[in-house]
This record gives C-alpha cells, structure tokens and sequence, in this order.
C-alpha cells in the first residue's frame, strides 16, 4: 500500500486543455514560498490565500505550476536548533497553495527538515492529500532522488530537485530521511534515468549564497552538468534576489528567481519575477513577468509589475544576465528571454 501511496504521489495527469494559445507545454515558475516567519500573525488573520490574491489568476492560466516550498506544513517534530532560523506552516496552507494553482513543489532546501522526520512525514503526506505532487525529500534517499511526473496532453514532464545548502545533516541517507543532496553523480544518474520516460525533465537547485546577484562557480558547473545529462531547464533558488539568466545548448538556466511568497521583512529581497517556461519539440521559450516583493510594500503579498516599475526588474535582470550573453527584450509587462550572438550559435548545435 505504501508503494501505491508513493506512486500515486509522483504522478499526476492534467486536463488537455491548451494554455492560452501556446504551442507546447507551459510551467509557471516561481522562487522561495515560505508562509510562515514574521508572516504568522498576518496569515493567522487574513489567511493562508492572502499571499497569492494578486498572483493566482497568473499562476493558474498556464499548465503547471511549480514553486520551493521552503518550511515544512506540520505542528509536530522536534526543532533542530543548531542553525539560526527554524520554520514551520500551519498545514492548512497546503489548500491555499492548491487554489493558488500550484501543481508541483519542490522540497530540496535548507529548511525542511527544521522540525525533523516528523516535519517532513506531515509534509509529504499533506500535499500528496491536497494532489500536489512534489519532490526533493523523502524518507530514504531512494525517495528523495525520486521525480515528480506530470502528464500534459500526452507529454511526460518529470521534474528533480537538490540541495546545494547547509546543514548537512538534512541530507537524506539511505535509511535516514531528508533531502536529497545535490551531488554530481546522483544529478547524472536520475536525469539520465528519468530521460529513458519522460518528454522533458526540469531540475530544481537550492544553492548559491544570500543576497549574491552573481552565482557561484559551483553553480555554473552544476547547472551545465544538468544540461549535459538531459536536462531542458535549470530553476535556482535560496539567494532570496534575482540572479542572471544563461542558455546553455539553447537551455535556460535561471540561477535564481528569488523570493515569491515569503516571511521575512527583509530590504535586500524587494524584486522577483515569474519565470513562464514553454517546453516544446523547438526547445525552451522563457517568458518573464516582474514582481514586487518587498515586505514594505507588499505586506507579504507579491505583485506584478508593469510600467516603468516592471522595466526597472527586467533592466536589473538583463545587467544579471549581460555576462551569460542573453539579451531580454519586450514590453507590456511581458518579456522574453534570449541567447545572443555566439551563444546564439550554440544553441543551434
């Protein structure tokens, strides 16, 4: 039974129902969700939908919807207090996170394992009750390796995800539960594998340092290793701002996207976009959409952005991206993401 429960929580099929008009498959993706934090008094009062009221419609007109849940939904466990921040969220958030159109989480991060085993056996058990299919953690590290697959119109996505953070001891071992590090061999293999049964096969980072705008060496080398094994697309997260935006072999890789739903009063995390990823037989189209989300001004509720204020986030991404050769060009609060010159070159190989 536990076999058919976890099999039951790897795959999901969506409605055949075309995306607004696009040709192929099309992920919505986001940064960091963590709801709780200095957040709690403001969701205990205005509840656990208040984060997504001005992001859901657009979360939802696309085929899924992916985002790193990072605090584990539980009121059990035992608190691992060897580390500064500990957080976790009510598990009612899990049906806000669902009417918000969120059909895949990723669980790969520093936090999930805050509150122990307990924590994430809540976790795990709350989403897949609220059909939101995840992955990143598990009970053993065979789980926590395993994929999420997601059936669109006939096309498998399987989506992995890793963490690249400390504590180490979150790490899932073989009989221990955790998250499942981010080690090159692990990345090859499970990409490679998932490949021989998937259409296309999107990996999640946790890595990188808070508040760099430039990503680590590690991260260039991991990202590009994805690729080489089967990847299509690359989403980071942890840095809490915005990183730049490579194609590499005419993959996107988006080193961070920052923070979307989170509970932290913080002044560097002010601005964030949403990553809209079309997946189809011509590869990887990356649409992106500015978002406000800075506490001052949000009271943890992201915003788009449109105007002169979405062009100032495109402008600060498109410097982020500048090295990498991609170029971001658009108006009307939607821009698209493109290699240039001789990366342009590459892509066609």
């Amino acid at each position: 039974m536990r076999q058919v429960r976890l099999m039951l929580a790897a795959i999901v099929t969506l409605l055949a129902i075309p995306a607004f008009g696009a040709e192929g498959i099309v992920i919505t993706c986001v940064g960091d969700i963590m709801l709780a934090g200095s957040a709690t008094p403001t969701l205990s009062r205005s509840g656990y939908d208040h984060p997504f009221a001005k992001t859901a419609q657009e979360l939802r007109r696309g085929d899924i919807a992916m985002g790193n849940l990072e605090a584990p939904l539980t009121r059990r466990g035992s608190e691992f207090r060897d580390k500064t921040y500990r957080f976790r969220t009510n598990p009612i958030a899990a049906a806000a996170l669902k009417r918000a159109g969120f059909s895949v989480l990723t669980l790969a991060n520093n936090h999930m394992m805050d509150y122990g085993d307990e924590g994430l056996q809540d976790t795990l058990a709350t989403l897949s009750r609220h059909g939101i299919v995840h992955t990143g953690a598990g009970e053993s590290l065979a789980e926590a390796r395993r994929e999420a697959m997601v059936l669109v119109r006939g096309k498998r996505v399987a989506f992995l995800a890793y963490s690249l953070t400390f504590p180490a001891e979150f790490f899932a071992g073989a009989n221990r539960a955790g998250t499942a590090p981010g080690y090159a061999p692990y990345i090859r293999e499970d990409i490679r594998r998932v490949k021989t049964e998937a259409d296309y096969v999107v990996v999640s980072f946790h890595w990188g340092a808070e508040r760099a705008e430039f990503p680590k060496q590690y991260q260039m080398e991991t990202a590009r290793l994805a690729i080489d094994a089967g990847a299509d697309a690359i989403i980071g997260h942890h840095p809490h701002v915005l990183q730049g935006l490579e194609f590499y072999w005419g993959k996107p890789i988006l080193y961070s996207l920052g923070n979307f739903a989170f509970g932290s009063r913080s002044i560097a995390a002010d601005r964030s976009v949403m990553a809209r990823l079309t997946l189809s037989d011509d590869g990887c189209a990356v649409d992106l959409i500015p978002l406000n989300v800075l506490y001052g001004e949000t009271r943890y509720q992201p915003g788009i952005l449109s105007g002169r204020k979405g062009a100032e986030v495109i402008e600060r991404l498109s410097r982020l991206s500048e090295p990498f050769g991609t170029v971001i060009s658009g108006s009307g609060g939607r821009f698209r993401a493109r290699a240039s010159g001789a990366d342009q070159r590459i892509a066609a190989r």
